[in-house]
């Protein structure tokens, strides 16, 4: 068995789409619609390793969350390993220099890992790891 992929409901699909494209190195399929459901989605997958993809969705009668991203029950966040301590840094400096939410700075955690927090465009909670 395995994760075949994670999929996030979107306001701004182009939005979200070109965020995981432009900071996280992701390739894209064509936008898929289908306007008896008023639903559109891509899927996200990394150049090199694409064992799991990302869904973006968007439909208008989805319910907005107003609660803070990462602090509610359910999915808290999603870690995306960029290969080491430097590149956790100069992705986290480039999103910060970029106007992002940086929720959790570079860090070592208990658990080990090194990592920071940052908030996707929607304010879904990205943990980038080592």
């Amino acid at each position: 068995m395995k994760i075949e992929h994670i999929a996030l409901w979107c306001h701004n699909l182009k939005l979200m789409q070109r965020f995981y494209i432009d900071y996280f190195e992701m390739v894209s399929n064509e936008k898929y619609e289908n306007p008896a459901k008023g639903f559109a989605s891509y899927f996200l997958s990394f150049k090199e390793n694409s064992f799991v993809r990302l869904e973006l969705m968007h439909r208008p009668d989805i319910m907005d969350n107003d609660n803070t991203r990462g602090m509610i029950m359910g999915y808290a966040h999603l870690a995306i390993s960029v290969g080491s301590k430097e590149k956790v840094d100069a992705l986290t400096s480039r999103l910060r220099h970029d106007g992002f939410h940086i929720i959790g700075e570079p860090r070592t955690t208990g658990d080990g890992y090194y990592e920071s927090i940052v908030g996707d465009p929607e304010g879904n909670w990205i943990e980038i790891t080592e």
